[in-house]
């Protein structure tokens, strides 16, 4: 039976602070959301913002997973800065971007980041994709190897293979009313199942969540949200993995909670990415101890410090 890769939507699946805290707060509109950085808008369409700063002789490029935005990259840009310009994008449907009808496929969104990149004159970059980001990153490496210096993929989706059959499940269940219709307390804990050890001080990703609910845009963001999980469904990667020709590292979490599925592929995060990495010809890991699927909010200075010793 043809295999495919699954991937378990963090907002919808079963930590901190309980209870009701953000459900009767006003709404906040996605352009409204703050990412603790300026950000800047590429016009043409579909619109993509983005975040632009730090300088150097060497460009990163930070994709975000599903259903978040280039805000959850907000520990690491400080760290990543520092010695290079830092870009991290609100892929289209996703936060400041443009949302529409638009295909949501992983070579979709390849192909917008190849605009972006062209639109800000930019050369050769390092890209570095987070769970459904590195998904995109393994395709846009596939596609367009001659714009990238190297590629980061981080707790990457499009690695661990599930059987057909699961991935009609996901299908069936990951719809636009279910996707609204999860309460603050649901929201909160599976925002937790992405750490190892959750923290108070993230609950801003709680508020967004349940904020963003009542923003005028949200019934388009969760149309975002189910396109790109039959997205990643469709364009299968973990077979693909032996023609990346860039050189290329993995990091995770030696604890991720989410890869691999704990109910449909029981086993070890570890097997995971060592078995991805020896599959990509020029490729190094790095793995993260007490650290989960969020390594880059959960372990900044170690993600960090892994992408930068990469880089170099």
């Amino acid at each position: 039976m043809k295999k495919l890769f699954l991937f378990i939507l963090p907002f919808l699946f079963l930590g901190g602070c309980s209870g009701f805290l953000y459900t009767n707060l006003p709404p906040v509109e996605f352009q409204d959301i703050d990412y603790g950085f300026p950000t800047k808008t590429v016009l043409t369409n579909p619109s993509i913002s983005y975040i632009d700063v730090g300088k150097g002789d060497k460009t990163i490029i930070l994709v975000h997973g599903l259903a978040s935005n280039a805000g959850f990259w907000r520990y690491a840009i400080p760290l990543l800065s520092q010695s290079y310009r830092v870009i991290a994008v609100d892929l289209p449907g996703y936060g400041k971007s443009q949302k529409g009808a638009y295909p949501y496929t992983m070579t979709f969104y390849a192909d917008q980041l190849n605009r972006l990149a062209d639109e800000l004159k930019l050369g050769k970059f390092i890209l570095a994709g987070h769970s459904m980001g590195g998904q995109i990153g393994i395709i846009f490496s596939l596609k367009y190897p001659e714009k990238l210096e190297k590629l980061v993929l981080a707790s990457p989706a499009g690695v661990e293979e599930f059987e057909q059959g699961e991935g009609d499940w996901l299908r069936s269940v990951m719809t636009k009313s279910f996707i609204k219709k999860t309460p603050e307390d649901g929201i909160r804990r599976n925002l937790a199942a992405n750490f190892y050890s959750w923290e108070d001080k993230w609950e801003w990703m709680v508020e967004e969540r349940v904020r963003m609910v009542k923003a005028k845009d949200f019934d388009e963001f969760t149309y975002t949200v189910v396109r790109c999980v039959n997205g990643m469904l469709d364009e299968p990667t973990f077979d693909k993995l032996k023609n990346i020709s860039v050189p290329t590292l993995i990091v995770h979490g030696k604890n991720d909670g989410l890869i691999p599925n704990p109910y449909l592929n029981p086993g070890f995060t570890t097997d995971v990415f060592e078995w991805g990495a020896k599959q990509i010809p020029n490729c190094k890991s790095f793995e993260i101890d007490e650290c989960g699927h969020m390594l880059q909010i959960e372990k900044p200075e170690e993600f960090s410090k892994a992408v930068l010793d990469f880089i170099k």
